[in-house]
């Protein structure tokens, strides 16, 4: 059986995937999570966890968000470490501007599972239509929906999130990379 292992900045990025990977991974594959403490964390402990990480069939998969970054940068700059790593084939992924852009990309997501009332109904107004500009759209979405927090609604939006969402690009990317690894 192979594995498909995430390196994670944060607890509410495997939050979310434990809902949203059933979707998309097949079967045959054990998904495992590495998380970090945050973006630093992350970089700083890549190489290392990856060096180490032993299994022959394991393929790897690196999530971070962009935040206030240049999605270049950071995705060389991570390229450049799981190469360092031996791992060149590891597929690195960025979330602009965070993880939570996938969910304004996806309201009808965020309305079946935070149980909001017509929520998906905004998905058509212009504010919606490109989440990946959104400069901060964890606070766009607390604004939507001031009961949300990071990690549980993490977890209860991910069952819900739409594979074939086009809205925001980070995550039609991050799919195709998902697909890309495990075939």
């Amino acid at each position: 059986m192979s594995e498909l292992v995430f390196f994670l900045e944060e607890p509410s990025a495997e939050a979310m995937l434990k809902g949203f990977l059933p979707n998309i991974v097949p079967s045959e594959f054990t998904i495992r999570y590495i998380v970090f403490d945050g973006k630093q964390d992350l970089e700083k402990q890549l190489v290392r966890k990856l060096r180490g990480y032993r299994a022959p069939d394991a393929r790897f998969i690196v999530m971070r968000d962009k935040d206030a970054g240049d999605c270049r940068v950071i995705k060389s700059q991570l390229v450049g470490k799981c190469n360092d790593a031996g791992k060149p084939q590891t597929v690195v992924r960025i979330a602009c501007h965070e993880l939570e852009s996938w969910y304004l990309a996806d309201l009808a997501a965020v309305e079946q599972g935070l149980s909001v009332k017509n929520l998906q109904k905004l998905q058509n107004k212009k504010q919606y239509a490109s989440p990946d500009a959104y400069p901060s759209p964890s606070k766009t979405l607390k604004e939507l929906v001031p009961t949300y927090e990071k990690i549980g609604g993490s977890r209860a939006i991910g069952p819900f999130l739409d594979i074939s969402n086009m809205r925001s690009d980070s995550f039609r990317v991050f799919v195709e990379g998902i697909r890309k690894v495990c075939n």
